[in-house]
C-alpha cells in the first residue's frame, strides 16, 4: 500500500507539472485551441487597406484554385467509373480490350486536347467578354485570340496551342485547362460503350485524336466559351442564350450522338439479332464491377456539377451539389421499380442505368432549379432510359453493350430541354451577358426553352452528323471494325496480347460461334485488317 501511495503522488506531482506548464504556454501565446486568433495575430499593427484587400483578395484566388483542381481531381475519377462499369457489363472475353481502352482514351484525349483542342475551344474566351474572373486575370484577358461571325458570335478560338501561343502561361489558364480536360474526356470514353466488344483498338486511338482536337473544343467553343450559342440571348433575346451549367449537352450529349453514329456505322455483334426478327440477350460478365463503377460516377458527379462554379466561394455550390444528389437518386429508384414492374425482377443493369441516366439529365439545369424540380427531372429520366434502351435495341437495332445511347444521348437533351423548362430564376444572373437570372417556360421566359431547343437542334446536325460522317470516313480508310473471327473468339488476346482472366476459364457460350439463325451483319464485309499479313 505504501508504494501504491508513493506512486500516486509521483503521477500526481507530474500531472501537476504538465499542467503548469500548459498553463504557462498558453499564457505567453504558444497556443490556440480555437484558432479564432490566428488570423488577428497575422494582421500587422501598420497593416493598410490597401494590404489587408489584397490578403483578402488572395486567400479568394485561393479558395477558387484549391476548389477547381481537387474538384478537377475527382472528375479524373470518371475514367475509373466509366470502365469498370463498361467492363462489368461487357463479356469476359473482352474485358482486358474495354478496360484498357477506357484508360487509354484519357491519354490520347489529354494529348489531342493540350496540342489544339483547348486553342479552339477557349482561345477566345476572354473576346467574348463572358469569361469569369474567378481564376484571375489571365483567363479574363489573355484568351483573346479567335474567328467570330459579326453578330452571332465565335466560332472557333485560337489563342493557346500546346498552351503556349498567346502568353497563356499563366496559372488560371492552365487550371481551365486541367478543368476542361477532363471534362472532355467523358466525352471520347462515351463512344467506347456502345461500340464495345467489335471496335478495333486503333480505331478508337484515331478517333479520340479527332474528338479531343476538332469534334468537341468547336462545340464547346459555342457552348462555354462565349460563342454564338451561349450569346443567343444578347443578340436575339432568346433568355440567356444558350444554358448548360456542366455538361448534359457539351459532355453528354455530344458523347452520346458520337456513341449513337458509331453503333450504327459499326454494325451490331455477331448474334445480336437473329432472322426471326429476335434479340439475344448478352450478357455482363461482372455485375459488382458494374455496380461499384456507378458508385464511382455518382460520388465524382457532385465535383463534375459543382466544381462547374468554377468557384469556391459561390455558394450555390451547395444547390447544385444536393440537385445532383436528389436526381441521381431517383432515377435509379424509378428505373428499379419500372423494370420489376414490368419484368418482375428489379434488373441490376437498368438500375445502374437509371441512376446514370438522373445525373446526366440534371447537369444542365443542376444549379437553376429548385429540389422538387431535380426530383421531377430525375424521374423522368429514369423512365425514359427504360423505354430508350428496348427500342434502341429492339426497334432500331442498333447494337449498343452498355446503354449508351440511352443514358447519355437521350437524356443529355432531355437535360437541355428541361433547363427551359424548370429555370426558376433564382441564380444565373449575367449568364449569356443577360442581366437577368436564367428563368425558363414554366416560370414566364418561353425564350429559354427557344434557345434550349436550338441547342438540341445543334447536337444533331453536329454532334450525330459530323461524327457519323467521320465514322463513315474512318471506316473506308481504317476500319472501325475486328474481323468475325477475332470477335468470336474474344478481343483480349488478338487486339492486345493479353488476357483480362489469364487464370480463369472462361466458359463458351452459343453466342461465341457462328449460326444459321443469326441474321447477316452486313458491316463485316466491308473489315479492313490492314495489320493482316498476306
Amino acid at each position: 500500500m505504501k508504494k501504491f501511495f508513493l506512486y500516486m503522488k509521483y503521477i500526481s506531482m507530474a500531472a501537476m507539472v504538465a499542467v503548469g506548464c500548459s498553463l504557462f504556454a498558453q499564457a505567453v501565446g504558444g497556443a490556440d485551441a480555437t484558432g479564432a486568433g490566428y488570423a488577428a495575430s497575422a494582421v500587422s499593427p501598420d497593416a493598410t487597406v490597401q494590404s489587408v484587400a489584397t490578403a483578402v483578395a488572395s486567400a479568394t484566388y485561393g479558395v477558387n484554385f484549391v476548389w477547381v483542381m481537387i474538384t478537377g481531381f475527382m472528375v479524373f475519377f470518371f475514367q475509373c467509373g466509366f470502365a469498370m462499369v463498361e467492363t462489368g457489363l461487357c463479356r469476359t472475353k473482352n474485358a482486358s480490350h474495354t478496360i484498357t481502352m477506357n484508360f487509354m482514351v484519357f491519354l490520347v484525349g489529354c494529348i489531342g486536347y493540350f496540342i489544339c483542342g483547348f486553342a479552339f475551344q477557349y482561345g477566345s474566351y476572354s473576346s467574348s467578354g463572358l469569361a469569369p474572373t474567378s481564376l484571375g486575370t489571365g483567363v479574363a484577358n489573355a484568351l483573346n485570340g479567335g474567328i467570330s461571325i459579326p453578330g452571332f458570335g465565335s466560332i472557333i478560338g485560337t489563342k493557346g496551342f500546346f498552351l503556349s501561343s498567346g502568353g497563356v502561361y499563366d496559372v488560371g489558364i492552365y487550371a481551365l485547362f486541367f478543368f476542361q480536360m477532363v471534362f472532355m474526356d467523358t466525352t471520347v470514353t462515351i463512344p467506347t460503350g456502345s461500340m464495345a466488344e467489335r471496335v478495333k483498338y486503333s480505331a478508337v486511338i484515331i478517333s479520340s485524336f479527332f474528338v479531343s482536337m476538332f469534334y468537341y473544343p468547336l462545340f464547346g467553343n459555342w457552348m462555354w466559351a462565349g460563342g454564338w450559342l451561349a450569346q443567343m440571348g444578347k443578340n436575339f433575346g432568346l433568355g440567356n442564350g444558350a444554358v448548360d451549367f456542366a455538361g448534359s449537352a457539351v459532355v453528354h450529349s455530344m458523347g452520346g450522338m458520337m456513341a449513337l453514329a458509331g453503333a450504327i456505322v459499326i454494325g451490331p455483334r455477331i448474334g445480336k439479332y437473329k432472322k426471326d426478327g429476335s434479340v439475344n440477350a448478352f450478357p455482363a460478365h461482372h455485375i459488382p464491377m458494374a455496380v461499384i463503377g456507378t458508385i464511382i460516377l455518382f460520388f465524382c458527379w457532385f465535383s463534375f456539377n459543382a466544381g462547374s462554379t468554377l468557384n469556391g466561394c459561390d455558394f450555390r455550390l451547395a444547390v447544385v451539389a444536393t440537385n445532383t444528389m436528389i436526381a441521381g437518386a431517383i432515377g435509379g429508384l424509378v428505373a428499379l421499380f419500372f423494370v420489376w414492374a414490368r419484368y418482375g425482377k428489379p434488373d441490376p443493369s437498368m438500375t445502374i442505368n437509371g441512376s446514370l441516366a438522373g445525373l446526366v439529365a440534371i447537369t444542365a439545369p443542376c444549379a437553376f432549379v429548385p429540389a422538387w424540380a431535380a426530383f421531377v427531372i430525375g424521374a423522368i429520366a429514369g423512365v425514359l432510359v427504360c423505354l430508350a434502351v428496348p427500342f434502341v435495341d429492339r426497334k432500331l437495332k442498333i447494337d449498343d453493350p452498355v446503354g449508351a445511347i440511352s443514358v447519355h444521348c437521350v437524356n443529355g437533351v432531355w437535360g437541355v430541354i428541361a433547363t427551359g423548362l424548370f429555370a426558376d430564376g433564382s441564380y444565373g444572373a449575367g449568364w449569356g451577358g443577360v442581366a437577368t437570372p436564367v428563368t425558363g417556360l414554366f416560370y414566364g421566359n418561353p425564350g429559354q426553352l427557344v434557345a434550349q431547343l436550338i441547342v438540341v437542334a445543334v447536337l444533331i446536325v453536329w454532334g450525330f452528323g459530323l461524327s457519323f460522317v467521320w465514322f463513315k470516313l474512318l471506316d473506308k480508310v481504317w476500319g472501325l471494325r475486328v474481323p468475325a473471327s477475332v470477335e468470336l473468339d474474344g478481343l483480349d488476346i488478338p487486339e492486345m496480347g493479353s488476357l483480362g482472366y489469364a487464370d480463369f476459364v472462361v466458359e463458351k457460350t452459343s453466342l461465341d460461334s457462328m449460326s444459321p439463325t443469326y441474321a447477316e451483319v452486313k458491316e463485316l464485309k466491308y473489315v479492313k485488317n490492314i495489320f493482316e499479313k498476306k
